[in-house]
């Protein structure tokens, strides 16, 4: 049988060299087309000795997956192998859709629980809720299983039908759920409104096919309403996608013609300057571009292109700076290389890439641009801007940290279950704007912690620890040790008191979490946008117009 497999192995190498000869013949001399077959020899040989001879059974397709990903890991991490059997994964990157039921999941323990169903496919239809442990799919117990392995067995082909065993919080026996499943289209645009009196806007989470058409029908409803003047375009969080869907966006803004971004790489076939081919539909309204380190890919190039051409002002914090682009090519087997092929430039001519995997350091690890590298650009209004590390904002507006009692409440899971807990207990909230986490509810969430555990060390207490050690280790803790006990007392932090010193700060994630288990995800974003740091700088800024201006012409300097 392993003969057999390397017959088929030698065969399908032997093939590859030779298509490989063939095509670098024109693209490469012919030291490097003997270098190619030469290696390829070695790999196939050393791949048969390895497999006829290793003491244990080995799976060559494991192997040949493992090594594949280490040759593209030393590369850059957006270079990937997609097999056949992660093509539906891939498919969900690019076009937002998948058959399934339609729901987040997490781990929980030895279990999984529903996080989220999304509103309107089928498990928010079949009363699946946030909270829902999963106890088993097709009668196969789910327990000590990953997310991802239960993703696989729950996501299928449209019209398939799935049984699900759950356990519900407040309900003694297991409930079942037969679901058919349907194809899952989640959209870029998971929110768009009114903010302010005259202030729309757009939430924009991912670059898929139809990203452009539904920002489009966004920004068409909002200008209808007459009073929307001004508009937030929300990247944040927005890792990116497909480039050509960044271009179309961006050309809702500028006019026809202007450049947006070029791409250049090795093949110079394939360098391209992207122009507006439309004419845009809203060309002439102020505009604030929101992003932050999670921004990435397209939502750069969006933010690149309005900073450069000075057409809105960008707001947030700085940008994660993937300057690279990925075209995806057709293997054997119904596989697909996703190979970055090109960096992207923005109108000023720019690259924003802020990783430099060329040149790696002597231990593999990448390092960022260094300062002595990143070059000034100007944009149209003569603006300084700066290339090698993402798109920083005309604005930042640094974001509070979560202070630690809140971050171990995330860690617990425990803003989560108080949400749970309530909903089984209240059958509706008023809508959102109307809805409040008034003492009382705190006081309920006070309640509910009292017997669960998220200790936790504040800032203080770690420095403190890091200090005695430090102190051991030079042999002073000796002589500072009544001190120290004492200095350890007077900062160990009281849960009961940061309960109430972070109140405010608490209040606005069980609110934001009680809100997404009656609203779903348009609730989760409305309620995040009431107390959002980000969109009150962003509504004074559109509502200043001097200061617009100013930000514009390069008066104003960066808060």
């Amino acid at each position: 049988m392993i003969r057999n497999s390397f017959k088929k192995i030698k065969l399908w190498l032997v093939a590859t060299v030779i298509i490989v000869s063939s095509i670098t013949l024109v693209a490469f001399d012919d030291s490097v087309n003997f270098e190619i077959a030469k290696n390829l020899d070695i790999y196939y040989t050393l791949f048969r000795e390895l497999n006829l001879y290793y003491v244990d059974e080995t799976k060559p397709g494991d192997l040949i997956k493992k090594s594949i990903d280490a040759m593209l890991n030393s590369l850059d991490p957006y270079t990937v192998y997609i097999p056949e059997s992660q093509m539906e994964d891939f498919r969900f990157m690019t076009t937002g859709q998948y058959g399934g039921v339609g729901a987040l999941i997490r781990e929980d323990g030895d279990y999984i629980v529903i996080t989220e169903p999304y509103e309107g496919f089928p498990a928010q239809k079949n009363d699946i809720r946030a909270g829902d442990v999963i106890l088993a799919v097709d009668g196969l117990s789910i327990k000590g299983k990953s997310t991802s392995e239960v993703s696989e067995l729950l996501k299928g082909q449209p019209k398939t039908k799935i049984n699900l065993k759950l356990k519900r919080p407040g309900i003694t026996e297991p409930i079942e759920k037969t679901i058919e499943r349907e194809e899952i289209k989640i959209d870029a645009v998971q929110y768009y409104g009114v903010v302010s009196d005259s202030i729309g806007y757009i939430n924009l989470s991912s670059f898929t096919e139809s990203s452009y058409i539904e920002v489009k029908n966004a920004l068409t409803k909002l200008k209808e309403n007459a009073a929307v003047k001004y508009l937030i375009f929300d990247l944040r969080r927005n890792p990116g996608g497909l480039l050509i869907e960044a271009v179309n966006i961006t050309n809702l803004f500028v006019s026809k013609s202007e450049t947006i971004v070029s791409t250049k790489g090795k093949v110079k076939d394939w360098d391209k300057v992207y122009t507006g081919m439309m004419t845009p539909i809203a060309p002439e309204i102020p505009i604030v571009v929101l992003v932050n380190s999670g921004s990435a890919s397209a939502s750069e190039i969006v933010s690149g292109a309005i900073q450069d051409l000075d057409r809105g002002v960008v707001i947030g914090q700085r940008t994660f700076g993937k300057g690279l682009v990925q075209t995806t090519r057709p293997l054997s087997y119904n596989a697909k290389l996703k190979v970055t092929t090109a960096k992207y430039y923005t109108p000023s001519g720019r690259c924003i890439q802020a990783l430099d995997y060329t040149h790696r350091n002597p231990d593999g690890s990448v390092g960022k641009v260094p300062d002595s590298l990143v070059t000034p650009f100007k944009t149209k209004n003569g603006r300084i801007v700066y290339d090698g590390g993402g798109v920083t904002p005309d604005i930042n507006v640094e974001v509070e940290q979560f202070s630690n009692i809140k971050a171990s409440l995330f860690a617990k899971n425990l803003i989560f279950d108080f949400a749970t807990q309530y909903t089984i207990q209240h059958q509706s909230i008023p809508e959102i704007t109307k809805f409040t986490i008034t003492d009382e509810i705190y006081e309920q969430f006070i309640n509910f912690l009292k017997d669960k555990d998220f200790d936790y060390q504040s800032e203080s207490e770690e420095n403190l620890k890091t200090l005695m050690q430090t102190a051991k280790e030079e042999k002073y803790y000796d002589l500072v040790k009544n001190e120290v006990e004492i200095l350890k007392t007077k900062l160990a932090h009281d849960k009961n008191k940061d309960l109430q010193v972070f109140k405010e700060e608490i209040k606005q994630s069980v609110f934001q979490e009680i809100a997404s288990r009656y609203y779903f995800q348009k609730g989760r974003i409305k309620a995040l946008l009431i107390s959002d740091p980000v969109i009150k700088e962003a509504i004074a800024v559109l509502q200043d117009k001097t200061k617009y201006n100013l930000v514009l012409s390069g008066q104003s300097t960066n808060k």
